[in-house]
């Protein structure tokens, strides 16, 4: 199969090389201010995922996880990197270490989508909102982002500098989402279909798994059963995870941060050191 162009931005660094993945409708730039704390001990390199930021979009057309992880292998075999993922990266990150004998470890930051929770009615409804939003078009996309991230005490700089390099600017001035919508779509059934618990216990290789124990804002008006949701679905997470590290003790290693789930632009060197305390015993 066709590899289109990723995009890839080196911090330099020296020692063992780690590869940073993003989350979905995301970009390389979510890890800019993580990656100055990780340079004393590692090379870092952070990629766009196809159809993301500056990469290009899927050879298929469509989305997968092993598709994606192909075309992730010529970068990690030239460097040697260990895989270190955020959200949807997370997870990539896990299929990696599942499918790839090669990866000798990897990181997970907050990845576990919804496949924890047993509401399926709540799922469906989550299912139906981030695909309505999926490549929108949107002239206040920028100003939206920061006024997010300002609640969670972000710099806004940060803030929008991160959303302008993931989404893709348009010539009346007004911005789009990424992925578009087609390879968006593709990428929440693909989602939607994984067995994430069942990768994590077929990893041979040790695993960093790291949840956020920061709630995120209140959901607003008219999502309020998207709180309540999310209050099983921790529960219902913790026991997974437990029951995971009762399993593979000797692999599977779980911690907490203080932080929402946009932990890499909100507690940049926190995750930072989880990482390198994680890697420096890999």
């Amino acid at each position: 199969m066709k590899r289109n162009h990723l995009h890839v931005r080196d911090h330099g660094g020296e020692g063992p090389a780690l590869l940073l993945l993003h989350g979905a409708g995301r970009s390389h730039a979510d890890w800019d201010s993580v990656a100055p704390h990780l340079l004393p001990h590692h090379r870092v390199l952070a990629v766009d995922l196809p159809g993301h930021g500056l990469s290009d979009p899927p050879a298929s057309g469509g989305w997968s996880f092993e598709e994606t992880a192909e075309a992730l292998e010529d970068l990690l075999a030239a460097h040697d990197a260990l895989p270190v993922g955020h959200s949807l990266g997370g997870m990539l990150a896990a299929h990696l270490a599942a499918t790839r004998p090669g990866v000798r470890a990897a990181v997970n930051l907050d990845g576990f989508w919804w496949g924890a929770s047993g509401d399926a009615e709540a799922r469906a409804r989550i299912g139906a909102v981030v695909r309505a939003g999926a490549g929108a078009v949107n002239p206040a996309h920028l100003d939206q982002q920061a006024a997010y991230a300002a609640g969670l005490g972000i710099d806004p700089g940060v803030a929008e500098r991160s959303a302008r390099a993931a989404a893709r600017e348009l010539p009346d001035g007004g911005w789009q989402t990424l992925p578009l919508r087609d390879t968006a779509l593709a990428m929440f059934d693909a989602l939607d279909a994984l067995d994430l618990f069942a990768l994590f216990r077929r990893a041979a290789c040790p695993l960093l798994l790291v949840r956020a124990e920061r709630s995120d804002p209140a959901a607003p008006p008219g999502m309020e059963w998207f709180d309540n949701f999310l209050a099983g679905y921790r529960v219902e997470l913790t026991r997974a995870l437990a029951d995971l590290t009762a399993d593979r003790p000797d692999t599977v290693t779980v911690r907490g941060i203080d932080a929402t789930h946009a932990m890499t632009l909100e507690e940049p060197r926190a995750v930072a050191g989880l990482i390198t305390e994680f890697t420096s015993r890999v």
